[in-house]
């Protein structure tokens, strides 16, 4: 006997919801197995071969918690959602926005607790969150002066021409595009790198230009170029560190700080960040 079994319940305004589902499943399994991979093989001296899982760690030896990796997924996603609404008139649907913002915005103000996985809510590295919610309000001041994060490339010729070569050209500038962003964020330039995501030319203008002295680009190709380093030093001091300044200015007054830092303290702090990656040896000629 043949069995036809139909699935007629799974009507394409629900596939978007199956497809979510079925990403929720596999993830949270695929998590779960990495994770105990981990924990059953500890951190050796050998060095590990590219397949294998490992802790994640950025600056500071932070451990980089999945719950992060989570975060700006769910972000990135619910923005892209709420932006790509055929249409803005459904009462339902912009409810549904609005209240996606309030989350939003009550998760990016304790973003540094998922970081760091302790309360340093009023404490230095509290200063995260501040972070975190400056990059959101760009990324959606931009989208809705119409900004698109897709603009390296004319999308309508993919969806107008089907041929081999127009295809190839629309790759070919997203790669292009996209190894741009990557050498402007090695040169240390996190904002000209997502702004430039959006409006393509301060990418251009970020690659060509020199790194900042304590980026990575630096510490790769300056350390044996002296007048190159001692360049970019002078240009992070002269011109980036009042920008630096009053970034820190703005986030302690955010942050709910009783009061102002200290000119002495924001020296300081200026001098810890704005320093060279490992100097060369010889002098400036």
């Amino acid at each position: 006997m043949h069995l036809n079994v139909q699935l007629d319940f799974i009507t394409s305004d629900r596939l978007p919801l199956l497809c979510c589902l079925i990403a929720f499943i596999m993830t949270f399994f695929l998590t779960r197995l990495i994770v105990r991979y981990i924990r059953s093989h500890p951190a050796t001296d050998a060095p590990r071969k590219w397949w294998q899982p490992r802790n994640l760690s950025v600056g500071g030896g932070v451990h980089l918690h999945h719950v992060v990796i989570g975060v700006v997924l769910v972000m990135v996603s619910g923005v892209t959602m709420v932006t790509l609404a055929v249409n803005g008139g459904v009462v339902e649907f912009t409810v549904a926005a609005v209240l996606f913002g309030i989350g939003a915005a009550l998760v990016l103000d304790e973003f540094a607790l998922i970081l760091h996985l302790q309360d340093v809510y009023w404490a230095e590295d509290g200063r995260t969150s501040v972070d975190a919610v400056f990059v959101a309000i760009a990324v959606a001041g931009l989208l809705i002066l119409g900004f698109n994060p897709l603009s390296f490339f004319d999308i309508n010729i993919w969806r107008a021409d089907d041929t081999l070569a127009a295809r190839a050209l629309v790759i070919a500038m997203a790669v292009l595009t996209l190894a741009l962003a990557v050498v402007v964020l090695l040169k240390g330039k996190v904002w000209t790198g997502l702004v430039g995501m959006f409006i393509t030319p301060l990418l251009f203008i970020g690659a060509i230009r020199l790194s900042r002295p304590h980026a990575p680009w630096a510490r790769w190709r300056y350390t044996t170029r002296p007048r190159k380093m001692h360049k970019a030093l002078e240009r992070e001091r002269k011109l980036r560190r009042p920008v630096v300044q009053a970034k820190l200015w703005v986030q302690h007054v955010v942050a709910g700080e009783p009061h102002f830092p200290d000119d002495a303290l924001v020296n300081e702090e200026l001098d810890r960040e704005i320093h060279a990656a490992p100097a060369p040896t010889q002098g400036v000629s």
